[in-house]
């Protein structure tokens, strides 16, 4: 079954100026992020289609002429950065004439009520409560630009895209024989029934929760490789913690994580287990890797200097080459720094070649964890433009 992308226009791909009529070419100013996230949709076997209510589109109040010069400008624009619309909807009508094809209501949309598209898996991106209602009614799923923004809207169309071959690309469309005014049409019988489907924001795709629980530790990590979130760390183990606040400040992640650990025993289990459940969360928050950088490359902090090199592979090794002089820092037994790293890239299923030297033992591990955490922020970003997997075998 086929499925389309519905995106609004004015406050949408435009900014809506105060009279809320764009019609005049000094009008045309694009919604910041508009432009990128389109193109970043294109590919993914989507139909893009615009739908617009126009107010009186074609009367005095907004004559035809007034219209056309910012409309083939919007086009021609987003075409020239490869984004091409398969459909284009205007409803023409005046709010109070209550027409079945005005925007929420689906009289404009019968092509697409046919049986023919998978609904379900179709999106409708406004900037308005109302867009959010088409969306309902369509039985598709809607984003509201505003408490989203067009990187978040991408972003969640792509990862909800995840695991699906996409088919051919958006074909070029006639950017004005392919126009369908809601006068050409009459409205289904339906159009104004709501239907049981998500809208609004969607959860972050790019988040993993884990929860381990043994006879030893009891840990809870929440992860979120954009950032969102709140973040704070508390294992138990101060410098630990020090040291993991690094991740959220220099990696640009979101990180909640708690432990409980037997540390009347001493640092071991804790150290460990934090680092298989931290190593776990990021594997499981980067999905299947699509469009990810996949390597991260170092740091001099003071008199210290660390090299980490990063691999999100699917393989796990762990090359460890620094020598610490002092048995505790803080209170944390530096012999744990190698197993705790060791721990980590086996649970993220990475390849990681870690290199210090440094005459302060304090800042000597704290130039590993920053630069770490600079080297993930690089791994884990990811591409916009591309949805590809950053592999030539196919899988990682």
């Amino acid at each position: 079954m086929k499925k389309a992308i519905f995106v609004d226009r004015d406050g949408t791909l435009l900014k809506e100026p105060a009279d809320e009529q764009i019609d005049a070419l000094e009008k045309v100013e694009f919604v910041p992020g508009a432009i990128s996230a389109l193109k970043a949709l294109t590919g993914l076997g989507y139909e893009l289609v615009m739908a617009s209510n126009q107010d009186g589109l074609g009367t005095p109040a907004f004559p035809e002429e007034t219209f056309w010069p910012a409309q083939n400008l919007l086009l021609k624009t987003l075409e020239g950065e490869g984004v091409h619309f398969d459909d284009i909807l205007i409803d023409r009508s005046f709010p109070e004439d209550n027409s079945p094809c005005r925007k929420p209501r689906t009289g404009m949309f019968g092509k697409y009520l046919d049986g023919s598209y998978d609904l379900a898996a179709c999106w409708v991106i406004g900037d308005r409560e109302t867009d959010l209602q088409l969306a309902a009614n369509l039985g598709a799923r809607g984003l509201q630009l505003g408490p989203l923004s067009w990187a978040d809207i991408a972003g969640t169309i792509r990862d909800s895209t995840a695991g699906s071959a996409p088919s051919s690309a958006n074909k070029k469309a006639d950017s004005v024989g392919t126009i369908r005014d809601s006068s050409a049409g009459s409205a289904p019988s339906f159009a104004n029934k709501k239907a049981d489907a998500p809208s609004g924001a969607l959860p972050a795709a790019r988040s993993a929760v884990v929860e381990r629980k043994t006879a030893e530790t009891d840990i809870y990590v929440r992860v979120d490789l954009d950032g969102k979130g709140p973040s704070g760390v508390d294992t138990g183990l101060k410098f630990l913690d020090h040291m993991l606040i690094q991740l959220i400040h220099h990696g640009g992640i979101g990180l909640e994580l708690r432990c409980k650990g037997d540390l009347e025993v001493d640092e071991h289990h804790t150290m460990e287990d934090v680092a298989i459940a931290l190593g776990e969360a990021l594997r499981r928050a980067l999905g299947d890797k699509r469009g990810i950088d996949r390597y991260g490359f170092a740091l001099p902090m003071d008199e210290s200097r660390a090299l980490v090199l990063l691999d999100f592979g699917g393989r796990a090794e762990l090359v460890w080459d620094v020598q610490f002089t002092r048995e505790y820092v803080g209170d944390v037994p530096t012999e744990m720094f190698h197993h705790f790293f060791k721990s980590l890239s086996n649970a993220m299923q990475a390849n990681l070649y870690v290199q210090a030297r440094g005459e302060n033992n304090h800042h000597l591990a704290e130039s590993v964890f920053k630069a770490f955490a600079r080297t993930l922020k690089q791994a884990v970003r990811r591409n916009v433009f591309s949805y590809d997997l950053p592999s030539s075998k196919g899988l990682l």
